[in-house]
């Protein structure tokens, strides 16, 4: 009891530093203040947790897209400790803005399955069509719906989930996302076309769009999307150009990047928990390039022991482990930060795809498998 009585006090302690910033003019209304103009990922740091999270043990939610199922994983034994049966075609388990729910998006079975993040009990699916991917703006009242196949980018209440506004995508295969230090914008990946799309938060309007370059062998394939801690850089990964584009966050310059190779099929992008570097998923070499923010150097590649397809995931709280899905190996790897070590793999089942660890430091959740501010 006393060890579970210093979390929490340390918890609500810490929760109480991390409301104190100070929000600028520029920032979007009702977005929580910055707690560091220079780090928009100050508040992940390990032990930051709010309070109503500070005592749950670490679990990790695995969405089976071929199994229709997702299976639940005990962080601290490695254990599968069971597996539920959701709606078709399950893409990503989805922390919502305050943390209290995951969704998980069952893309053609047109639903949302919430799980309720302290009990993990699953609860009944809400009707959402074509919730290929789910994100939540910066100020907590809007759901974000990537709905790929319907080309439409959809807010929603972030917590009936009714429509507020549908906006035609201007290209194929929305996906990712993330968005500016401000919050009033977002930039898209559009993984079929190979483009860009920047968006406004409050209008909820494309306000440009962009082609990223061919490579000689392929056309782009863009994926996850990442602004750096200083909030002046995105980071696109792009399985086709096996490599990451580096593109300035200022609107004025949006679409103009430049191609740093990382593997073959980079996919996923993570921040680890001291802000200094950049985990990426290279997917179709089984491996994990480090790249350090400071100068854009990549400092270190992970290969994953017997091989595997590391594809999207997620840090432990403390940040010591790297949670990823094994996409064409029915497996969930867990890797070490420490020593870029394979840990275990874990079988689960078919197609593991955006898996979520929970509980996560930070105030406040912009979707996807975890982006926490």
């Amino acid at each position: 009891m006393q060890k579970k009585f210093a979390i929490g006090l340390v918890a609500t302690l810490l929760t109480a530093v991390l409301t104190s910033g100070s929000a600028l003019a520029s920032d979007l209304p009702g977005m929580p203040p910055p707690i560091d103009p220079t780090d928009v990922y100050a508040a992940d740091r390990p032990g930051l947790i709010a309070p109503e999270f500070a005592e749950l043990p670490e679990r990790i939610y695995v969405p089976n897209t071929t199994s229709n199922s997702v299976t639940v994983i005990d962080g601290a034994t490695y254990k599968v400790l069971k597996t539920v049966k959701v709606g078709k075609q399950p893409q990503h388990v989805v922390p919502s803005w305050d943390m209290k729910t995951l969704w998980v998006n069952n893309d053609l079975g047109n639903t949302l399955t919430p799980i309720n993040s302290i009990t993990g009990v699953f609860g009944k699916p809400v009707a959402v069509h074509d919730p290929y991917n789910l994100y939540f703006t910066p100020d907590g009242t809007r759901a974000v719906v990537m709905a790929s196949k319907d080309h439409q980018i959809v807010f929603r209440d972030a917590h009936t989930m009714k429509v507020i506004k549908s906006t035609p995508a201007t290209c194929d295969g929305v996906n990712h996302a993330d968005w500016s230090a401000d919050g009033r914008t977002f930039v898209v990946s559009c993984e079929f076309s190979g483009e860009l799309l920047l968006v406004d938060t409050v209008s909820m309007k494309i306000l440009k769009s962009a082609s990223l370059p061919r490579t000689p062998a392929r056309a782009p394939m863009p994926q996850d999307v990442k602004i750096s801690p200083d909030g002046s850089t995105y980071y696109i990964a792009d399985m086709a150009a096996n490599g990451i584009w580096v593109m300035s966050a200022d609107p004025a310059k949006f679409g103009k990047v430049a191609l740093l190779r990382t593997g073959l099929g980079a996919h996923g992008l993570y921040v680890t928990r001291d802000s200094k570097n950049l985990l990426i998923t290279n997917r179709d070499e089984g491996s994990i390039s480090v790249m350090r923010f400071s100068d854009q150097k990549l400092i270190a590649k992970w290969h994953i022991k017997g091989g595997g397809s590391p594809d999207m995931g997620g840090l432990s709280a403390d940040g010591k482990v790297f949670w990823i899905s094994g996409r064409y190996s029915h497996s969930v790897y867990a890797i070490s930060t420490e020593t870029g070590a394979t840990l275990a793999k874990i079988r689960v089942g078919g197609s593991p795809h955006g898996l979520a660890v929970f509980p996560q430091p930070g105030r406040y959740s912009l979707g996807h498998t975890g982006i926490f501010r």
